[in-house]
């Protein structure tokens, strides 16, 4: 996971960088910026095999007891309309 994909899995899960900071046991949002800085940038760094795997967990649908209520709540309104836009598509 590159620094682009490791953004772009973050913004998907709906977490901004202290959501993600606090998920990852990190003690500020600096690594996150970090870790999602172009790596050309002196002060960019890798993510670690960890944040890549707890991230890929994340987007396969784990969620820890202490995920962010705010979007379990959210995950639940955009899977109902998920779920209407399906029962008013036309059938082919």
């Amino acid at each position: 996971m590159n620094h682009e994909e490791l953004r772009a899995a973050r913004e998907a899960l709906g977490l901004t960088t202290q959501e993600a900071a606090q998920m990852l046991d990190l003690s500020s949002t600096k690594p996150i910026y970090r870790m999602e800085m172009d790596p050309a940038k002196s002060t960019a760094r890798p993510p670690p095999a960890r944040v890549i795997r707890l991230y890929r967990a994340y987007l396969a649908g784990h969620r820890p007891p202490d995920w962010p209520e705010h979007l379990l709540a959210w995950e639940a309104r955009r899977k109902t309309a998920l779920e209407a836009m399906e029962k008013v598509r036309p059938q082919k």
